[in-house]
């Protein structure tokens, strides 16, 4: 029998998804099969409409494919329903999206604490917002908080809960260069010192440097994938 180590954290066979308004029918993605190995760090490359982000969000429960297979280790994700999906994105899956999405009214421990409050096995806010370079910052609320630093709370947030899987969706496409590597060097850290299985979408090239693997979609499909020979520190980007 495999180890649990041994398996794709998330494995993916055919999957389809197609947007259907009145008689017309949007094909996202046309049949995408994918592992995501323990510890492995994933950059989707692929402009605007190619399917990055549909793909995204049915890895992470946020939505169910049109057909095809996704399981999480052992577990078919397709045959789930409502309240399984539920507890597989809030016991396993940390998102981090391009917007911040914090409560204004609450300081940075404050919002992570949001997350740690429903957690199986939480870190405390505190380590969580230490791990992404905000010891100092614990009780600033976001209007005090520039947007690099806005985006790592959101950071802290998601890995709180020790997620196995960390999905990104363009982490610094709102943020200026030096802005933008202070958060994937955030998401570095995380992902060197929890292991969590990372997949981050970009429209920036560079970043597919600090990656393991590179996949480039287009057209709902992968289209292409390499594997980086060695990986750049977020330091060392520049764009």
């Amino acid at each position: 029998m495999a180890r649990e180590s041994d398996l794709p954290t998330l494995r993916a066979r055919g999957l389809k998804k197609v947007y259907r308004t009145g008689e017309v029918e949007v094909h996202a993605l046309r049949g995408v099969d994918l592992d995501l190995m323990p510890r492995e760090l994933v950059v989707l490359l692929g402009p605007s409409g190619s399917g990055k982000s549909t793909l995204l969000n049915i890895l992470g429960g946020l939505d169910t494919p049109t057909g095809g297979e996704l399981w999480f280790r052992d577990r078919e994700l397709t045959r789930s329903d409502d309240r399984a999906l539920t507890r597989y994105r809030r016991d396993h899956v940390g998102f981090v999206f391009q917007f911040y999405n914090l409560i204004p009214s609450l300081t940075a421990v404050e919002n992570v604490q949001l997350v740690t409050e429903i957690a199986r096995r939480p870190m405390p806010p505190e380590e969580a917002l230490r791990l992404v370079g905000l010891g100092e910052r614990l009780h600033h609320f976001p209007a005090q908080l520039s947007g690099g630093e806005q985006q790592r709370v959101a950071i802290a947030r998601a890995i709180a809960k020790r997620p196995e899987i960390l999905l990104c969706d363009e982490p610094t496409g709102a943020l200026d260069s030096r802005t933008g590597v202070l958060v994937l060097e955030a998401i570095e850290r995380i992902h060197a010192e929890l292991g969590t299985a990372t997949i981050l979408i970009t429209h920036n090239a560079v970043i597919a440097d600090m990656a393991d693997r590179v996949l480039v979609m287009g057209d709902g499909l992968i289209q292409s994938e390499r594997r980086n020979a060695t990986r750049r520190r977020a330091r060392e980007l520049t764009w």
